[in-house]
């Protein structure tokens, strides 16, 4: 009984051993899913908000507010009439704020049946930008009809209705430019018609 006792003992040290071998010869992995430590409050400066989400400035080139400064400077170009530096800025807001959209648009996804809280942010994130790219394409069109340019004013004009619907009032806008343009036979809103008739 003794020897079986040895034997039995000999061989947990030896799995323990082995265990520890292998602990020490391969590091743990870690997640990303694994929870950081939280650190001392003291052991890390307080930083300024600007530098902690450098996407909220208006110099990156993935914010919001970097096409809104976009479209602010072809603003100002519209107002001396400098129409073709007008439209490029419009051009690249329009762009920013499509591409923006898209990652908001996907993120939101990610996070259906998830975290609703999250998603919920994700989509009036992505629903902010895709206004701000319409308001840049409406205006663009209106650059282009500036310019007697209808032909580069009536697709953007046409994607601005589709993405807006005739009910939204940019909708309306541009539907009504369209009319302007000759391209539509029709008024909308019609005076005194429901939109059925």
């Amino acid at each position: 009984m003794t020897s079986f006792a040895k034997i039995r003992f000999s061989r947990v040290a030896a799995l323990l051993g082995l265990a520890s071998c292998a602990l020490i010869g391969y590091p743990l992995t870690v997640n990303a899913q694994t929870p950081a430590e939280t650190p001392d409050a003291e052991a890390a400066p307080e930083t300024p908000a600007e530098a902690t989400r450098p996407l909220d400035q208006a110099g990156s080139p993935l914010g919001i507010a970097s096409g809104e400064v976009l479209m602010q400077e072809a603003e100002q170009a519209i107002s001396v009439q400098d129409y073709p530096l007008a439209a490029q800025k419009l051009q690249s807001a329009r762009e920013s704020f499509n591409k923006i959209s898209g990652f908001y648009q996907q993120l939101s996804g990610v996070f259906t049946g998830v975290d609703s809280r999250v998603n919920d942010s994700l989509r009036q994130r992505a629903l902010t930008a895709a206004e701000m790219r319409d308001q840049a394409t409406y205006q663009l069109a209106l650059v282009y009809r500036a310019q007697s340019q209808p032909e580069q004013a009536v697709p953007l004009l046409v994607e601005v209705v589709q993405s807006q619907q005739p009910t939204r009032e940019l909708g309306q806008q541009a539907y009504q430019q369209l009319f302007e343009l000759g391209f539509v036979e029709f008024p909308y809103p019609r005076g005194g018609d429901s939109p059925s008739e």
